[in-house]
């Protein structure tokens, strides 16, 4: 089956923790993808909204995070790029719901494009940078924040009960 978005090497940063939180954010458009076919109900289309919005915000997180540890010269631009994103993604959230309008073609367009042209060239450029700065293309374990999502996610809520 053809997925909405598809994971391919020339995504890749070269940076495996990277890496898999880009595959996860496609995971998660995907599945919003996959809801928004099968008509499923509404408040379930914005409940994956509010996962990937709140993946995305840790995602961005990281990433600011490693530019600011390695000197990353472009880091204000990068960051403003995703404060917009962050910003187009909370207005969207509160108009869906203020609006009960549906999540439509056009959205999910919008989301698939900037998605991959951000991977395909801003985190092209820091990947560049991070790794002739000496970052390691390969780590032992994944992260404290992937362990925490994964667990999050894929607990769901019977971790809360």
């Amino acid at each position: 089956m053809t997925q909405f978005v598809e994971w391919s090497a020339a995504l890749s940063v070269g940076i495996d923790e990277i890496d898999a939180q880009h595959q996860a954010l496609i995971d998660l458009i995907n599945e919003l993808q996959d809801a928004v076919v099968a008509g499923i109900e509404r408040e379930r289309q914005l409940e994956v909204l509010g996962r990937l919005a709140e993946y995305t915000k840790i995602h961005f997180a990281v990433e600011e995070s490693l530019m600011r540890i390695f000197g990353y010269p472009d880091y204000e631009r990068h960051k403003g790029q995703h404060e917009g994103l962050i910003r187009s993604m909370l207005d969207l959230q509160r108009r869906l719901d203020l609006e009960q309008a549906p999540i439509d073609d056009g959205l999910m367009r919008h989301l698939k494009h900037w998605l991959l042209d951000h991977i395909l060239h801003s985190d092209q450029d820091y990947s560049r940078f991070f790794l002739a700065a000496g970052a390691l293309s390969r780590h032992q374990t994944p992260s404290w924040a992937t362990r925490m999502w994964d667990h999050l996610y894929f607990c769901g809520s019977k971790c809360w009960s």
